[in-house]
C-alpha cells in the first residue's frame, strides 16, 4: 500500500471513528482547522484510488467505508517506520530514545513488564 500524506491520515483518521462516512461527517468529524469540503473530497478520492477505503453509492452521494483498520495501518506503518530509520531493529528504535532521553527508566521498566507478563 502506497504510504499516506498528512492530508489523508487526517481523514482517515476520521473514517476510522466514523467506522464510516459522507464527506460532509467526515469534514465535521475533523479536529482543528478544516479544510475546504472540495480538497477533503480529492483526499478522500486519492485513499480510494490507494486502497484504502472503498464508495458505496447511496442514491446520489457515496459513503466511504475503510477497507483497512487502524490497527492494521499502526502495524505497517511501524514496521516500515523502523525499517526506514531503525535498521528494521526495535532494540535500535528504544535506545535511541532513551538516548534523546524521551523515554524513561520508569516507561522503561514498564515496557519490560509488559514484554514478560506477554512471554508467561
Amino acid at each position: 500500500m502506497e504510504k499516506l500524506t498528512m492530508q489523508e491520515e487526517e481523514a482517515m483518521l476520521s473514517i476510522w471513528q466514523l467506522g464510516g462516512g459522507f464527506v460532509k461527517e467526515v469534514l465535521d468529524n475533523l479536529k482543528g482547522e478544516k479544510p475546504p469540503y472540495t480538497t477533503l473530497a480529492s483526499t478522500i478520492k486519492n485513499l480510494e484510488r490507494k486502497g484504502y477505503v472503498k464508495a458505496v453509492k447511496y442514491a446520489n452521494a457515496k459513503r466511504y467505508e475503510p477497507l483497512i483498520s487502524e490497527v492494521e495501518y499502526k502495524a505497517k506503518f511501524m514496521n516500515n517506520f523502523v525499517s526506514d530509520y531503525f535498521k528494521n531493529s526495535y532494540k535500535e528504535m528504544v535506545s535511541f530514545f532513551v538516548k534523546e532521553e524521551k523515554l524513561s527508566s520508569e516507561e522503561l521498566e514498564e515496557i519490560m513488564d509488559m514484554i514478560k507478563h506477554n512471554k508467561s
